[in-house]
């Protein structure tokens, strides 16, 4: 069986740059849609520029931009230009969503709003991705991942009491509001009643905070602040890192049963009856004293001989892994969430990047196509929408495309 595409029969026309919108694009391509980027002239999406090898940086096939940009096609428009607003108004005709993630307004200005776009498709449905949403006092400042992640909360509970505030080590915020984007988008599609234009508004910030729900939650309805708490479990313990005689170890032992069998793999069954450790608010509040007799207890062994005592047990656990040890892990490699192209144009040789992470039907969706150079399919979209030869000449000739 081929990849599963249900939006096969949806275009998407994709204006957004770094992460944000290029993320929700990507969850949107690997579901089938026909995602175009229309990108500026000079340089297009930004991320064509970022990442870890200069060169690709350099030739704006940046290893950010490879990304999140497998099985779109680009189109570079001048949407300052007459001309060229002509032929986006087109693309959009012939378009069910657009995405876009500049600062409120903009598009606007340009001439080319939601107001402007829905006379040109009625059912059209329009996503703005930005950092505070549409209105509001912050509505106009720009935001950046590092940004939301300080305004939402999240660094003030991330890292340990002596050295949080903390970022999360990606973009994390950038990914939830993509992810936002994406779900809210083919939720606009599912709805088959659907008759009129629909406006979507993305707050980067309002979504990573709707992540973030039992720590607000706690505040909000226990009235307890949360603070940062390192790799402990806020609600149980012993849940979270610990040291064994080689390497860390993640033991969620949250149930009553679950800490029993933690007893019993390390050889200490008398924690069970231990006033210190016996129920679950006693060992919340002796947290530190059961730790350190754990990893004394560990650290006769490796973490991976825990691992498989503790999971043979029933006890939830497992290794820390760098990103190059999970990568290679059977378990990624066997279920198809890693891609690959050969020879992708621009970037001269073959590469490997990240899917979805779901599965339809026992599939692994994915794309036909790598990402594409700037402009690539800029003919190919612009026949299908009708302009021949002569004419594209005469966009180029004015600089419109």
């Amino acid at each position: 069986m081929s990849s599963p595409k249900p939006l096969r029969a949806v275009r998407v026309l994709d204006l957004t740059n770094v992460l944000a919108g290029p993320f929700a694009c990507h969850q949107l391509a690997h579901l089938g849609a026909d995602v175009i980027k229309v990108e500026a002239r000079d340089g297009g999406d930004l991320a064509r520029q970022l990442g870890a090898d200069t060169e690709l940086n350099q030739a704006d096939m940046g290893v950010s931009f490879l990304a999140q940009n497998p099985g779109k096609r680009s189109i570079t428009i001048d949407l300052k230009r007459a001309s060229g607003k002509e032929v986006f108004r087109k693309l959009v005709a012939s378009a069910d969503v657009v995405v876009e993630n500049f600062r409120p307004g903009v598009m606007k200005r340009l001439g080319v709003g939601f107001e402007d776009l829905r006379r040109h498709n009625p059912r059209l449905i329009y996503c703005a991705i930005s950092g505070f949403g549409q209105d509001g006092p912050l509505r106009d400042l720009p935001a950046y991942d590092q940004i939301i992640q300080g305004m939402s909360g999240m660094m003030s509970i991330t890292g340990d009491p002596a050295n949080a505030p903390y970022r999360v080590g990606y973009p994390v915020a950038d990914t939830i509001g993509g992810i936002t984007a994406a779900f809210a988008i083919a939720a606009a599609l599912a709805d088959h009643q659907r008759t009129q234009a629909t406006f979507i508004d993305v707050s980067m910030l309002e979504a990573a905070m709707a992540t973030m729900g039992w720590a607000v939650s706690n505040l909000l309805v226990a009235g307890r602040e949360p603070r940062p708490m390192g790799n402990d479990n806020v609600t149980a313990s012993p849940s979270g890192t610990f040291r064994t005689g080689q390497g860390l170890l993640n033991i969620a032992a949250n149930k009553q049963a679950q800490f029993e069998a933690v007893c019993d793999v390390v050889g200490h069954p008398q924690w069970k009856t231990d006033a210190r450790f016996a129920d679950r608010h006693a060992r919340l509040k002796h947290r530190a004293e059961l730790k350190h007799l754990l990893e004394e207890a560990m650290s006769e062994d490796a973490a991976t001989a825990w691992w498989e005592r503790f999971t043979a047990a029933g006890v939830p656990a497992g290794p820390v892994l760098t990103v190059k040890e999970a990568l290679a892990h059977p378990q990624i490699a066997g279920r198809g969430l890693l891609g690959s192209f050969e020879n992708v144009p621009g970037v001269g040789r073959d590469i490997r990047v990240i899917r979805t992470g779901i599965k339809l039907d026992g599939h692994a969706p994915s794309v036909d196509t790598p990402p594409p150079t700037l402009g690539q399919h800029a003919d190919e979209i612009l026949e299908e929408l009708g302009y021949d030869a002569e004419q594209r000449a005469a966009l180029r000739a004015e600089a419109a495309i």
